[in-house]
């Protein structure tokens, strides 16, 4: 079965190592708390607030070891009026055996505040 994954993350400034550090953090725990490995992944898309545009997010999934064969695209997120801002978002799609309700979305940082419904998983 192929699930989605969703997560999202802040960060406080917008410096490229900054950037590059919290999308790591990100895409790593999305697949530790899913139990996802790099060949069970069919592709990840990134996405970055129009204030992050120091490098791309995406270049932080090839610091990853296994990851180097993963495809992946980023591209900026839409800019409505009062959304969060320095946010990175991540849809990972995976081959599971996890049924959609126990897929683990992660959100961490201010970026809780996007799906306080998922955080009591």
């Amino acid at each position: 079965m192929i699930r989605g994954i969703r997560g999202a993350i802040t960060v406080e400034g917008m410096e490229k190592e900054e950037v590059l550090s919290a999308t790591e953090r990100l895409l790593r725990e999305m697949a530790a708390k899913n139990a996802i490995q790099p060949t069970q992944i069919v592709s990840v898309l990134i996405s970055a607030t129009a204030d992050l545009n120091s490098c791309f997010p995406a270049a932080a999934l090839r610091k990853i070891e296994g990851w180097a064969y993963v495809p992946v695209m980023c591209m900026r997120e839409i800019e409505v009026p009062g959304a969060i801002e320095k946010c990175i978002r991540i849809m990972l799609t995976a081959e599971t055996e996890l049924g959609q309700h126990e897929v683990v979305h992660v959100y961490l940082e201010k970026a809780v505040s996007l799906r306080p419904d998922l955080q009591n998983k």
